[in-house]
């Protein structure tokens, strides 16, 4: 893309910016600054950490005869087409021989499968099977296209299928003052009376799409932040208001993809890189932030100092760095200690043949350790695994989510905290195999299995004490209250991360792209800025539910219930 007028071209002195955090939110500040004109320095705690829980790394030890090393990972990339503000950027970072830049390094899947245990069969859903979505998304064409995919997917009894078709409905009719006093305080599991459902029903539609979307426990999560996904989805297979395929992968190793090319190109914009440094505190005088303490990979004190900070680091510990003075200033910063993350880290598994289980994501959802999966060298444009990484025997990557760390497993009957890193390893094989082999095929077996690579910001397991350095923000109800802005009251301080709040209510890399959109335009109006702010795009909305939704909002200031909402 064309450069963006800048704050420098304006004939302004360049101003300087801190972006305290290299994941995706502090390098899309960046990115966004930097075509603006502005002086950024980027200070990432992690030697090897640009691009945060969304970077690949290298296995240590696992090059052999010129070869790269194995490609591990915190968790695998999913980037959907209800994905609007990256995939922006991602046109915008300049990849060789592609003509949009990084963006055409995303490949579509062409189906989801969620694998049963116990002699269930798998279900595969082809994204091809929807048919021809209708033309006028009414609500009785809306429940038709509903009914006929869940009919065709689970087989359901025919009324558990009528009822969650309606929840949806009801969400997708209710006006936005309606979701947040209502639905964000409803829990997904209540709102769709799963209590009252068959186990089936529970694990495939409560569980099952709460797991895929929003990777937290359904009987906890607020039932806004789960559907306002699932009604993007939906519109996605629709057709409707999408970036591209409603399930992408990218054609490499994210960091070759992605991160790699994404910082020569933050370098080539005149981005510098501080690699190693913690910040440790905020100085707060007069209303602004006039120093971010830090320790130098050295551990060394040092003052970070500049004319705006943009804080970009995991709520986790950006909050560490709030002292009470800081905090005081702005009530809305105390608010996210009620913030909550939990566990969801990545392990691959390195396997001696190819393994084409399916084109596009595995859901096992009876497994205990909720497991998610994607075989990603099919994937990998141009790439010879043997020959390109490893030792030369690895042919595939299976990369798996666990997203459950406090259930007993099935093979030690321990929680994954309380194993050891092998025995997670082979906990999380066996969970698998019981799904995918459970028809008698042998779809995982022991005898290709190379190796595997657990996620090292997972730390002390099988002791008193485990730790994970890179959790995941989770939503349960109230969560969206504790969400900050980007803008803070303190005048040179702007937020950015996935928990920052934003329209996709969720913790993804959209959402921390989005929110870094946010500070920069916060930042460029408080520095009275001439230069064009970040564009932001939202969610889409089918126009023809919004007179439903406005007429909503009268029956919700009557306090009176959606009109397609039966209980």
């Amino acid at each position: 893309a064309a450069p963006r007028p800048t704050a420098a071209r304006a004939g302004r002195a360049a101003r300087t910016v801190a972006v305290l955090g290299g994941g995706v939110a502090g390098l899309t500040a960046a990115h966004e600054l930097a075509e603006r004109g502005y002086q950024v320095t980027v200070y990432e705690r992690k030697p090897k950490g640009l691009g945060g829980k969304a970077r690949s790394m290298d296995v240590p030890g696992s090059a052999r005869g010129g070869r790269k090393p194995l490609p591990g990972e915190h968790g695998f990339r999913f980037i959907p087409g209800i994905y609007h503000n990256l995939p922006d950027t991602l046109r915008r970072i300049p990849f060789p021989g592609n003509a949009h830049g990084c963006h055409d390094n995303l490949v579509a899947s062409t189906e989801v499968m969620l694998a049963r245990t116990g002699g269930r069969e798998n279900i595969r859903f082809p994204f091809s099977s929807l048919g021809t979505p209708p033309p006028v998304l009414t609500p009785d064409a809306l429940l038709r296209t509903l009914t006929g995919l869940l009919e065709t997917v689970t087989h359901l009894p025919a009324h558990e299928i009528a009822y969650f078709a309606n929840r949806l409905l009801v969400f997708f009719t209710s006006c936005e003052q309606r979701r947040l006093d209502v639905w964000e305080h409803t829990p997904w599991w209540r709102y769709l009376r799963a209590d009252e459902m068959s186990a089936d029903y529970q694990r495939l539609l409560a569980i099952g799409m709460t797991r895929n979307i929003v990777a937290t426990k359904a009987e906890i999560a607020s039932t806004k932040t789960v559907a306002t996904c699932g009604e993007a989805f939906l519109f996605n297979l629709l057709g409707r208001g999408a970036d591209g395929a409603p399930d992408r992968v990218l054609n490499l190793p994210t960091n070759e993809a992605w991160i790699d090319p994404w910082v020569a190109h933050l370098r080539s914009l005149g981005v510098q890189f501080r690699l190693g440094w913690s910040v440790r505190d905020l100085t707060l005088a007069d209303g602004r932030i006039t120093e971010a303490v830090a320790t130098d990979p050295n551990g060394a004190r040092k003052s970070i100092t500049a004319d705006h900070f943009v804080q970009a680091m995991p709520v986790e510990h950006a909050r560490a760095t709030w002292n009470a003075s800081v905090r005081a200033a702005d009530p809305q910063l105390a608010r996210c200690d009620a913030l909550q993350t939990d566990w969801m880290t990545g392990i691959q598994f390195y396997l001696t043949e190819p393994t084409p289980i399916l084109h596009g994501h595995i859901n096992h959802i009876d497994t205990p350790w909720a497991l998610t999966a994607v075989g990603q060298a099919q994937y990998w444009k141009n790439r010879d695994v043997p020959a390109d990484y490893g030792d030369g025997s690895v042919a595939d990557c299976l990369s798996v989510d666990i997203s459950e760390w406090n259930n007993p497993g099935i093979l030690y009957g321990k929680t994954a905290k309380e194993c050891t890193r092998e025995e997670v390893a082979r906990e999380v094989w066996a969970q698998m195999k019981a799904g995918l082999n459970d028809t008698g095929a042998a779809v995982l077996r022991d005898a290709t299995l190379h190796s595997w690579f657990l996620d090292p910001a997972v730390d002390g397991l099988g002791t008193p004490h485990p730790t994970n350095d890179e959790q995941l923000l989770i939503h349960p109800t109230g969560t969206w209250f504790h969400r900050p802005s980007s803008r803070t009251a303190i005048r040179n301080l702007f937020l950015a991360g996935d928990y920052v709040a934003v329209d996709i209510d969720l913790a993804t890399m959209e959402g921390a792209n989005a929110s870094a959109r946010q500070a920069v335009n916060a930042l460029l109006e408080a520095d009275g800025s001439p230069a064009a702010p970040c564009t932001l795009h939202r969610l889409y909305r089918a126009p023809e539910f919004e007179p439903f939704k406005t007429a909503d909002a009268t029956r919700h200031r009557l306090g009176l219930r959606n009109v397609f909402d039966f209980g």
